[in-house]
């Protein structure tokens, strides 16, 4: 079986460059960089996984992450939050909004490295 692709989504460069040394051995990658782009590269590149930041121009993440659940062929993909918003609401919005897990930022890389595993069932 092929190495798993994982879509990542932030607005912000130096995150992007983080996630990327965390899982660019195990992982193929692609990004977006706000929330339209999400879901158009939900669509196109069919993921395994997504990690999605919320705070983002154009449509923040929880918009994002509902819209990707609407479509039957992104509904299932597992979708963790990535970001500075750590409130207990914000988080109980995440996962109104559909996303699978949480992760706070700034990222802790054995974290989140055992929530992609977890989630992608290795």
């Amino acid at each position: 079986m092929g190495r798993k692709k994982i879509l990542l989504v932030d607005d912000a460069d130096t995150i992007l460059m983080i996630e990327k040394m965390i899982l660019k051995n195990d992982y193929d990658l692609v990004t977006a960089r706000d929330g339209e782009e999400a879901i158009t590269s939900a669509l196109s590149e069919r993921p395994d996984l997504i990690l999605l930041d919320v705070v983002m121009p154009k449509m923040d993440g929880f918009e994002a992450c509902k819209r990707i659940r609407q479509e039957p062929t992104t509904s299932c993909i597992p979708i963790i939050m990535v970001t500075t918003r750590g409130e207990e609401y914000n988080i109980e919005t995440a996962y109104t909004s559909g996303c699978n897990d949480y992760v706070s930022k700034p990222i802790n890389g054995l974290e989140l490295l055992s929530k992609v595993r977890n989630h992608l069932g290795q």
